[in-house]
């Protein structure tokens, strides 16, 4: 018995150790599901910071567009009762200046850009001795009227200057029409010479698109009787006549008559100027264009 036993042993353990080897099956490894999760998350949640952030500069810039317009209206209101500078008290022309500041401070940094300054703008307000002067003769005078007063540039195929009109249309009354009677034109040169300022060289004064009333037209060529060649002769010539005086330096050696124009504010509705040296403040607003 004990040598059948020992055999059958043997057999097992001959078996056990004859067994072919038992592979184990390979185990992928997985990221863990959390991982996975925490990195959507923070994707997710660098795109909402990003959409929140351009929100907020988005609604920076409109409150900084509705503040420039409302600072801009307010200064338009503030010039609406002096006639233009004519009749602004001191405490008006306080408030106006501090006005004009605080629009000033919204591009006061920027280059002036030529192609937006191009084009024809009417003056609101000005505290220039030499443009108030006109304002002050009409008012004294009866049989004087000043009307619209512009300032023409013509700088848009320019890189660094153009040409500026100064125009003030006038009349008398008693002989020309109203308002647009005739035009006065001050024509100069200007160059940049630095971000905002500009050198004035004053060319021409002209005076030209005369107007004469219907008065003065019926007394020069009367519509019931046939008009002779002569009359209408000279009604063309009125219509068409220009005076032209030069202000250009006579000598080689000599300058031009100048002067220094700060432009302190610029955008598509309004210009804002300062004449250096204490020659006065311009308030202009964007006009239809002007022909001359």
């Amino acid at each position: 018995l004990p040598i059948r036993l020992n055999l059958k042993m043997d057999r097992i353990a001959s078996a056990t150790f004859s067994c072919s080897a038992i592979t184990m099956p390979r185990v992928c490894r997985i990221k863990p599901f959390g991982r996975n999760m925490d990195t959507d998350h923070r994707k997710r949640f660098s795109c909402r910071v990003a959409v929140a952030s351009a929100n907020t500069t988005t609604a920076r810039v409109v409150d900084s567009e509705l503040d420039l317009e409302h600072k801009k209206h307010h200064l338009l209101r503030a010039v609406q009762e002096t006639q233009r500078g004519l009749t602004a008290t001191s405490d008006q022309r306080s408030i106006i200046e501090e006005a004009l500041v605080t629009v000033e401070g919204f591009n006061g940094g920027e280059a002036i850009d030529l192609v937006k300054l191009d084009g024809t703008w009417r003056l609101q307000y000005t505290s220039a001795p030499d443009v108030v002067v006109l304002f002050e003769a009409a008012s004294r005078f009866p049989f004087f009227q000043v009307g619209q007063v512009f300032q023409k540039f013509e700088c848009k195929d320019g890189s660094d200057g153009g040409i500026i009109r100064n125009v003030v249309q006038w009349s008398v009354p008693s002989l020309l029409e109203e308002q647009e009677g005739a035009t006065l034109v001050v024509t100069a040169k200007f160059d940049k010479v630095s971000k905002r300022n500009i050198y004035l060289q004053f060319e021409e004064i002209s005076v030209r698109n005369i107007n004469i009333n219907e008065q003065l037209q019926a007394l020069i060529a009367p519509a019931i009787i046939p008009r002779s060649f002569l009359s209408l002769e000279i009604l063309q010539f009125i219509r068409t006549f220009k005076a032209q005086i030069p202000v250009t330096a006579t000598s080689p050696g000599r300058r031009s008559v100048g002067g220094l124009y700060y432009l302190s504010y610029l955008d598509n509705n309004m210009l804002l100027g300062r004449s250096v040296g204490g020659g006065g403040v311009f308030v202009f607003t964007k006009s239809q264009p002007l022909e001359l």
